[in-house]
């Protein structure tokens, strides 16, 4: 079987899937548990994640169950690091002040 030693699934959260598109996910993480190496990234928290998986509570449970098994989860916080240079021109005004701030470089945000 070819496949890749890392799968890197980016930006979940970004655009929901469909239930069938959930369904694929399910199967694609089923087939790389145990098998494969994933790293995943979002901006949500897991308990916004059955609004990403068409709403389905259980799916997104089952998702989530396997890479949580094995896996180490990484929580950064801190500004948008792509918009770091335009708040700090003052070129972009975040509509959250709060939660979208430039990045010090430090990991203690």
């Amino acid at each position: 079987m070819s496949y890749p030693k890392l799968l890197i699934i980016d930006e979940v959260g970004y655009i929901p899937f469909s239930s069938i598109a959930a369904y694929f996910v399910f199967a694609l993480v089923c087939r790389r548990y145990e098998n494969g190496a994933m790293i995943w990234t979002s901006n949500k928290g897991f308990t916004d994640w059955a609004s990403i998986f068409a709403g389905d509570e259980v799916i997104t449970t089952a998702i989530l169950d396997r890479p949580l098994h094995h896996g180490t989860v990484v929580n950064i916080r801190g500004g948008a690091y792509r918009l770091k240079d335009k708040l700090q021109a003052g070129t972009f005004t975040s509509p959250t002040p709060q939660t979208v701030r430039p990045h010090n470089g430090d990991n203690n945000d």
